[in-house]
């Protein structure tokens, strides 16, 4: 080896730059954990409105240190994302000596569950923890499924009112039972039993059909009904609250 030059080059060469890049991390290190950079300031951006100024405050407590360079931003933005109502956080460096955080809020769109349990549902489908005013909690739908179907009684949700926005109606309680049938409360307080989705005919076909003949039929009735079975191919069954319940009504027919 000692006799070959291009070895020895070669050799000598990535030992230098090995000596380098000991150097240049030496360097960073120094630099990084230098006093003369300090860490002064987090700017807390966001449309914020259920995350309190306390509550950044006791979260941020004892939990930052470092330098400008130095400090974790992944531990921090973490630290954020355990708040309740946090969604999301970004954490950047901004220069000479602070840190910019936003803060993505969830959007509540139902309640989930047991009320005791304090589950919502936000936009995006996703279950979290929140507690929320009894006031505004009441104008929020009610949902309910077997553990891990909030995302998919969501979607329904989206359907079922797009499919009721010509009656005027909406849906206020979506629940999917263990054996995956439907029912819905309307806000008029109609309760809808849709049953299962099958190759034949789905759930929302038949809810479709519904909403095609209520005007003409339900609609035009002054009596209140409080139970309505889509699950018959041709019809629907009514319960009307005056008659006995053990005595369900014949299917109504519909024209679809």
């Amino acid at each position: 080896m000692w006799d070959e030059p291009r070895l020895l080059n070669t050799a000598a060469n990535a030992l230098f730059a090995l000596a380098l890049a000991l150097v240049a991390y030496a360097a960073a290190a120094m630099v990084a954990n230098s006093p003369a950079f300090p860490l002064r300031a987090i700017r807390i951006q966001g449309d914020l409105e259920h995350v309190s100024r306390g509550q950044i405050v006791d979260a941020l407590q004892g939990r930052v240190s470092g330098t400008f360079f130095s400090v974790d931003v992944e531990a921090i933005r973490s630290m954020f994302q355990t708040l309740p109502w946090v969604r999301r956080a970004e954490v950047r460096r901004r220069w000479p000596d602070r840190l910019e955080v936003r803060l993505e809020e969830h959007v509540a769109l139902a309640r989930w569950g047991k009320e005791a349990e304090g589950q919502l549902v936000n936009s995006y489908g996703e279950l979290f923890a929140g507690r929320i005013e009894a006031q505004r909690g009441a104008g929020l739908p009610q949902f309910a499924g077997p553990a891990g179907t909030h995302q998919e009684v969501a979607r329904r949700y989206a359907l079922f009112r797009d499919l009721l926005a010509p009656l005027s109606l909406e849906p206020r309680a979506v629940a999917l039972s263990q054996r995956l049938s439907w029912q819905l409360r309307l806000s008029n307080g109609l309760a809808v039993q849709l049953g299962r989705d099958s190759e034949r005919d789905s759930v929302r076909e038949r809810l479709a059909r519904f909403v095609e003949v209520y005007p003409r039929t339900l609609g035009r009735l002054s009596r209140r009904f409080d139970y309505v079975d889509l699950r018959y191919p041709n019809g629907f069954a009514l319960r009307v609250p005056e008659i006995l319940r053990t005595e369900p009504r014949k299917p109504t027919r519909g024209k679809a």
